[in-house]
């Protein structure tokens, strides 16, 4: 495992437990984090300088740039959703699942961006 899988589980670990205490905020941040762990990874990979730290940042520039499936484009769209006033998404969504998932693909392409 190289050091950008490690990153992803952690972030996906603390997710998990803070979804477990009750803390969905914390773990759509983790979910997110953990994308954007794995987009800069994708991003280096093929050469490509990431043009931002932010997650936010990186998940839209892959949604517009990047050839993604449309499911994981729908995932990423998901992961860049602001919340309601009570701090709730405006969608059904389970984004540590769907963050895992654009993760794995990320993860496992080659192919240039």
């Amino acid at each position: 495992m190289n050091d950008a899988t490690h990153e992803i589980q952690r972030e996906f670990e603390q997710a998990q437990k803070a979804r477990t205490n009750g803390n969905e905020g914390q773990a759509r941040v983790c979910a997110r984090r953990a994308a954007g762990i794995a987009i800069r990874d994708y991003l280096l990979r093929n050469g490509i300088r990431p043009p931002s730290r932010s997650a936010h940042d990186l998940l839209n520039l892959i949604k517009e740039s990047a050839p993604l499936p449309p499911d994981l484009k729908r995932v990423a769209d998901h992961l860049t959703l602001r919340v309601t006033e009570e701090f709730k998404l405006p969608i059904e969504a389970d984004l540590i699942a769907e963050s895992k998932a654009l993760c794995e693909w990320l993860m496992n392409q080659e192919d240039k961006f």
